[in-house]
Parts: C-alpha cells; structure tokens; sequence
C-alpha cells in the first residue's frame, strides 16, 4: 500500500476521466461498490452527481468513503 495517489480511469456517463486516489480509498471503494452490487463507475457516478460544485471529484470520494467506514457500511 502506498501513500501516494494513483491515478485510476473510471467512466461516468459516457466519459473517459482520471482520478488520483490512495489505494486504501481505492481499495474501500471498490469494497464498498461490491457489497452495494454496483461498479465502481456508478458508485461513482452517483458521489460525483450528489458532491456539488465546491469540491473535486477525489476529495468528494475521499469523504464518501470515509462517511462509510465510520458509519459502518
């Protein structure tokens, strides 16, 4: 596991985008699209339709993530 982000590719709604993750958040949400019977890309999909404009795509799953994890799933 690194500390450093990675970029990922991901398709949300039809278009090729990048975002630059840790592997532990990485490696939460993709968890935590399974355990919801999604794909990653429309886990994400919905995060970056409900995060607004005031923050960027990574941070907004960051926080998702993080609100899961202390909510227990």
């Amino acid at each position: 596991m690194t500390g450093r982000p990675r970029k990922h590719s991901l398709t949300l709604r039809g278009h090729r985008t990048s975002v630059s993750l840790e592997d532990a958040f990485w490696d939460e949400l993709q968890r935590l699209a399974a355990a919801k019977g999604k794909s990653v890309n429309e886990l994400v999909a919905e995060i970056d339709g409900a995060r607004g404009v005031t923050s960027g795509l990574a941070a907004a799953i960051r926080v998702y993530v993080l609100h899961a994890v202390k909510a227990g799933r």
